[in-house]
């Protein structure tokens, strides 16, 4: 298997562990060539085996002179268990990460996954931005995730671990298609691997050169804590491809119908978190709060044309109007 891990070779790493194929797999993967890590495994007391895994994880830890992160919890709704089984996991891997000084957070997705996020999002509605949303390396506010396997499909991981008589477990759950990743898996995406893989792959690496290629000017002109004000690019698939990579760092994915109301409304509030206002020359995006604004601030305010929906944040974090007026 021909991987290049130069990306993590110097870098403090954290890799996001489970004792499943793709993760045992990474982690074995990342020994042979000398990547420096550590590990973080999350037990949703779920499953009778996550107890072994967990066991598992430890031992490995110990062997191979690993710091190990776990962390124990119960979710009691479980319908919509993959989404708050994400949030939890991704909360406590940041917290390591800032506690920690971790600058890589490193993650087993493979090509299975790749195919498996593609045809989602192609079923919901999505442009080329979020069909192609599981990228190689990901930067988010202090560190970046790395995907080293997004070439490599599951049969080539468990393969390899099977060569070398490693140990892994069998998520059982991965065959429940309840949830909706599976019911993709299952019927979709690991059949047409199965029989298209190299073309899937060589299709891929096209996307992405094209993407890069459109040269998308992305990146906020001002960042002020959790504010970012964007150029109002006066066009509406560019704007909205600017939301929601803005969207995609704080953890929402936009539906097509949210898309939509956001080009429409103008000025909106997305999963009752999330702030946005398209002006005729900026696109402010900023977490919703609440406060109560003193009548010369909010007259301020308007004067300098801020938007209503993002006062509230500007007050709260005392950010200075004039650092706003651009």
């Amino acid at each position: 298997m021909n991987l290049d891990f130069s990306v993590v070779k110097n870098s403090k790493n954290l890799l996001a562990f489970s004792g499943g194929v793709d993760s045992t797999a990474l982690f074995f993967l990342l020994l042979e060539n000398n990547i420096p890590f550590d590990i973080a495994i999350v037990n949703y007391n779920i499953r009778e085996e996550s107890r072994n895994e967990v066991s598992y994880a430890l031992n490995l830890a110990k062997e191979y002179n690993k710091k190990i992160f776990i962390k124990n919890v119960e979710i009691k709704n479980l319908s919509n268990f993959e989404k708050i089984a994400r949030d939890i996991r991704y909360d406590f891997f940041e917290e390591i990460i800032q506690n920690n000084y971790y600058e890589v957070l490193i993650t087993a997705h493979q090509l299975n996954d790749k195919l498996e996020w593609f045809f989602m999002q192609l079923s919901k509605g999505a442009g080329l931005i979020e069909l192609l949303g599981l990228t190689e390396i990901k930067y988010t506010n202090n560190y970046k995730t790395y995907k080293p396997l997004l070439n490599i499909s599951k049969d080539e991981l468990e393969e390899f671990l099977q060569k070398n008589n490693i140990k892994y477990f069998i998520d059982k759950s991965n065959f429940d298609e309840k949830y909706k990743r599976n019911y993709f898996r299952h019927n979709f995406s690991d059949k047409f691997l199965n029989e298209f893989k190299n073309g899937i792959i060589n299709s891929f690496i096209y996307l992405e050169n094209d993407l890069n290629s459109l040269n998308l000017q992305l990146n906020p002109i001002k960042n002020i804590e959790e504010l970012e004000i964007f150029k109002n690019q006066n066009d509406d698939n560019l704007n909205i491809r600017i939301i929601d990579k803005s969207l995609k760092r704080r953890g929402i994915l936009l539906s097509f119908f949210q898309r939509e109301e956001i080009l429409k409304q103008k000025e909106i509030t997305i999963s009752h978190k999330i702030n946005i206002s398209i002006t005729n020359n900026f696109i402010y995006i900023a977490p919703k709060v609440i406060s109560i604004m003193p009548k010369k601030f909010k007259e301020e305010c308007r004067v300098k044309k801020i938007p209503i929906n993002m006062r509230e944040y500007i007050f709260i974090n005392k950010i200075s109007i004039k650092e706003l007026i651009l």
